[in-house]
């Protein structure tokens, strides 16, 4: 079986080179994953253009995201080797940019004293040191060191959602969004969601004429707000660093298992991502806690799974991407498709075209049974925005499903789909004429064989809003 679940990998000063991204995307990356958190725009575009030159140079679909910062809340620096601070430890809080120190420390937001309150606490660093706010004045606050640790660079820190009045997307986020729509990004990712309304407000054209845009879950709110938010965006990352901030860590399994229970069920991709093997950073293999808590995001559902720091700043990218695509595709092995398939049938697909999810659920739902039932090793799906390949995914079937378009935003977009081989074809007169070259073209790049039974799902003509025409064709 090849690997259905897909890998994510963020590029960073580690992976930037041409050589390395060429030996990542031959270790498995599906998708490339840039932050703007760090860096400049063209910082992050002359990345984008970098990886897609090697990917095509080395004839592979690799689906590009980029991050946007959001309302990111840092600390002036520490400096390069850091400041101790040990729990027990009194300090102060004041707006500024200049410098942080053991007894100071200054954050570049000027709504700091105005948001949070006596008692908060706050995360600085990921989970570097956790300060409570213990008195509170005109010009500063006193916090002491509740869990202590070592602080370097500029740290960002985390304020409770509930109390952070900055909007999402920023000023910031905008000028980076428009400067990489223009340049044909494939998906944006966007930060600190607590609304549909915030992904409204990105106001990109619907994918895939516009970029596919992924909500990151990482807000109490989000959560509270999570069946608006899927309904909004074309898919969802749990972003558990953050979201661990806002939740008690033994909720937080169950809260990554509900929000991507939630997504497949709504046809959208679902990203699990940080800290899958942050071990990695350093050394040449992951933990075993690390290799499960991996194999347990597949068993979840997840439709991708994602590097953060092991491959922007990791000691070896190549191999952390070589590793994860193991792990990920021992486990796609082990999942029970049938027990998944069964469960997802008792959700209905929420859409706002209500008829057409209606249709394209029932009719994918048919295609998972006959696949069952007839031995099928193939799905080829015929789609202009994606939505019948990424209704199908949520099945999670055995069969491999072959992705074709002939709108190549859709191709790339479906290189985050579970299970997918995204595949441009050209346009054909009639839905028959596009059957029949998708066929075709299976079969001559050697995806299906002579005599074998596939699935075909398609629109009855190029005017269907639904998936209505399920057909099962012996290759020739």
């Amino acid at each position: 079986m090849h690997r259905r679940t897909k890998i994510v990998a963020t590029i960073g000063p580690a992976s930037q080179d041409e050589a390395t991204l060429r030996g990542m995307i031959r270790a498995g990356m599906d998708v490339a994953r840039i932050g703007l958190a760090h860096g400049t725009i063209d910082d992050g575009l002359e990345r984008f253009r970098r990886v897609r030159e090697v990917a095509t140079d080395e004839g592979r679909r690799v689906g590009i995201l980029v991050d946007l910062p959001g309302p990111k809340v840092r600390a002036a620096s520490f400096g390069d080797d850091g400041v101790d601070l040990p729990a027990g430890h009194s300090l102060e809080l004041r707006t500024g940019h200049d410098r942080s120190t053991a007894s100071v420390i200054e954050v570049d937001y000027e709504g700091l004293l105005r948001d949070v309150q006596q008692g908060d606490r706050l995360t600085v660093g990921d989970g570097g040191a956790v300060l409570e706010i213990s008195e509170k004045s005109t010009d500063k606050m006193l916090a002491t060191v509740v869990h202590g640790g070592r602080l370097r660079g500029r740290p960002g820190i985390h304020v409770p959602s509930d109390r952070l009045q900055m909007a999402t997307p920023t000023d910031q986020d905008f000028v980076a969004l428009d400067a990489f729509v223009d340049a044909g990004v494939d998906m944006i990712a966007v930060s600190f969601v607590r609304s549909a309304h915030d992904i409204r407000r990105v106001g990109t054209e619907p994918h895939p004429r516009g970029p596919l845009l992924i909500a990151k879950i990482e807000t109490r709110a989000a959560v509270e707000n999570l069946p608006g938010i899927i309904e909004a965006a074309g898919a969802i990352m749990v972003a558990r660093g953050d979201l661990g901030n806002e939740c008690s860590l033994e909720d937080l399994p169950h809260l990554q298992k509900q929000i991507i229970r939630d997504c497949i069920a709504g046809g959208r991709p679902v990203i699990t991502a940080t800290q899958m093997l942050e071990s990695m950073i350093t050394s040449p293999a992951p933990t075993r806690a690390e290799a499960s808590d991996v194999a347990n995001a597949v068993f979840d559902g997840s439709s991708a799974v994602m590097l953060s720091g092991e491959t922007a700043i990791g000691v070896d990218p190549v191999n952390v991407v070589r590793t994860m695509s193991r792990i990920a595709r021992r486990a796609d092995e082990e999942m029970d498709h049938e027990a998944w398939a069964r469960q997802l049938a008792e959700f209905r697909m929420t859409d706002e075209e209500a008829e057409a999810a209606s249709v394209t659920d029932a009719m994918t739902m048919a295609t998972w049974r006959a696949t069952k039932e007839l031995g099928i090793e193939h799905v080829l799906c015929i789609s202009g925005s994606g939505f019948t390949v990424r209704s199908i995914a949520r099945f999670r079937p055995e069969a491999e499903i072959l992705g074709f378009s002939v709108n190549e935003s859709t191709v790339q977009q479906l290189t985050l789909s579970w299970g997918t081989t995204p595949i441009l074809i050209e346009p054909r007169e009639s839905n028959e004429a596009m059957v029949t070259e998708a066929v075709r073209h299976a079969k001559a790049e050697g995806m299906i064989r002579s005599g074998e039974s596939v699935a075909v799902l398609a629109g009855s003509d190029s005017r269907s809003r639904s998936t209505n025409v399920l057909r099962i064709e012996r290759v020739p």
